[in-house]
């Protein structure tokens, strides 16, 4: 299999699997449904923490490992509860900063709503500037930033695409006074597990901004 948009179905088929999990975002209705012929297939589809728990308490259930499930769980929403308290003490008494999170340049696209990411820039105290344009990622014109919110921090993500110094120049140009911030993508957008080191990371962030 060659990444998440080009399936090597033969090769999957040969595996004889018992169960495919997919992904909305990643996989499309067809590939979900061509995948179908060979097993059962479950797609999840995660927006919220709340989301992520119950997929991983619907894992537990799939391949019998309800307490490791239970356990995961447990680990995330104490981690979750501990950095709501963080934040409510760091930030109790002041507005949402504004922000941008690109994830693609030529074009530039950024995150809009209904995505993980997005979920997890409100977790953390920041307004997304982008979260009622249409799409989950929307190309952008930089020209434009600052008449569509004028951000006060601009978060260039690790993944998909690798943005450099010159991309933080450019973006940075076209706005009046944000701070350009390189951030773990992974962080903000692979759930699962990954949420309990991401909750200590945001912590790092927020006393380095």
């Amino acid at each position: 299999m060659i990444g998440t948009k080009n399936i090597k179905f033969n090769k999957i088929k040969a595996l004889q699997p018992d169960i495919i999990i997919c992904n909305k975002e990643e996989n499309t209705k067809e590939i979900v449904e061509e995948l179908s012929a060979i097993c059962l297939v479950w797609v999840t589809d995660i927006y919220t923490i709340e989301d992520n728990n119950q997929m991983i308490h619907d894992f537990g259930e799939i391949f019998n490992k309800r307490t490791n499930a239970s356990k995961w769980i447990d680990k995330i929403n104490f981690a979750h509860q501990d950095f709501q308290n963080f934040i409510q003490n760091k930030y109790s008494d002041t507005l949402k900063k504004k922000a941008a999170y690109f994830i693609w340049a030529n074009p530039y696209m950024v995150v809009g709503n209904t995505t993980f990411i997005n979920e997890m820039l409100k977790l953390n105290h920041f307004q997304n500037i982008y979260e009622s344009k249409e799409g989950r990622y929307p190309e952008v014109e930089l020209k434009k930033i600052r008449l569509e919110g004028d951000p006060d921090y601009i978060f260039l993500s690790s993944e998909p695409f690798p943005f450099k110094d010159k991309h933080a120049f450019e973006i940075g140009t076209f706005t009046h006074h944000a701070i350009t911030v390189f951030v773990d993508g992974e962080m903000f957008s692979w759930y699962g597990s990954r949420l309990v080191k991401a909750f200590s990371y945001f912590k790092t962030l927020h006393s380095k901004i």
